[in-house]
């Protein structure tokens, strides 16, 4: 369906109501209260490059390989570099005057350990300084519909982000290629949601992982008529050349993540995986 449906406008403001019931949180979304009206407002582009989180997060990322990283995020002035927390350090330390951010992913690939184990990771990593964290959402938790567990999830690694001496964006990953064909634009809006009430900063499309591909043009439009001016979308996984990061900036992405940065702003097509 297409998100700006009258429909599934309609089914976006229901599950608000239905999870706000199951948490017993209000969802601190105020343009769901007029979401017939509501409209994209689109980022506008003065660079691709800005949008983009250049990233390396296969399992065989040397030093060398995330020194290129750097190197290419210094020239293109991308958004940010995103690595596994191992690399952090080197990450901040070359980026240092350059304006790119630093981001870390946490409970990466699955989402599955403990809410303690991702928040203590995502502490270490924002008093080491970096300034973005992406965690993958409990998708098991998604599918029992234990959106108490998920919520709880969610909030402690955001509190984790949000420390007396520093904080950091918060991007929660979706994973929406994981939920049933006849569920799929319902979890999508209820991990909207969830975000939402958390604090989350961000809701992003995928992991590039797990075989359950990237963002969809549709899965984008419909998180941000989900999420409207108070959160960003961020589509990541399958965004491999211009024109498609175009479109996904039209359709309400603030970020994207791509190991392909440097082929989207040259015109090219990647064929990368991520």
């Amino acid at each position: 369906r297409n998100s700006r449906d009258p429909e599934l406008k309609k089914l976006i403001t229901e599950r608000a109501a239905v999870i706000a019931a199951a948490v017993g949180e209000k969802v601190p979304l105020p343009h769901l209260e007029d979401l017939a009206g509501y409209t994209v407002e689109a980022d506008p582009i003065a660079s691709v490059a800005s949008f983009i989180d250049h990233t390396i997060l296969k399992t065989t990322a040397t030093k060398a390989d995330v020194d290129k990283l750097i190197e290419e995020a210094r020239e293109h002035k991308f958004a940010s570099i995103c690595v596994n927390g191992g690399r952090a350090a080197q990450v901040m330390e070359g980026l240092k005057g350059s304006g790119v951010k630093t981001c870390c992913v946490i409970g990466f690939p699955l989402g599955a350990g403990t809410s303690g184990a991702k928040a203590a990771e995502a502490a270490e990593l924002v008093q080491m300084g970096v300034d973005e964290i992406d965690m993958v959402i409990n998708v098991g938790y998604m599918l029992d519909r234990d959106f108490v567990a998920a919520l709880a999830d969610i909030k402690a690694v955001a509190a984790a982000c949000r420390q007396p001496e520093r904080s950091a964006i918060l991007k929660v990953i979706l994973e929406c290629g994981s939920y049933p064909e006849e569920l799929h634009d319902q979890m999508i809006i209820d991990g909207c949601m969830l975000s939402a009430i958390a604090g989350a900063d961000f809701v992003k499309t995928s992991t590039g992982f797990n075989n359950f591909g990237g963002a969809t043009f549709h899965d984008v439009s419909l998180m941000k008529h989900c999420v409207g001016p108070s959160l960003s979308v961020k589509a990541s996984g399958a965004v491999r050349d211009h024109a498609t990061a175009v479109k996904v900036i039209e359709l309400g992405a603030s970020r994207i993540g791509a190991s392909a940065g440097v082929q989207i702003v040259a015109g090219q097509t990647a064929t990368s995986d991520y």
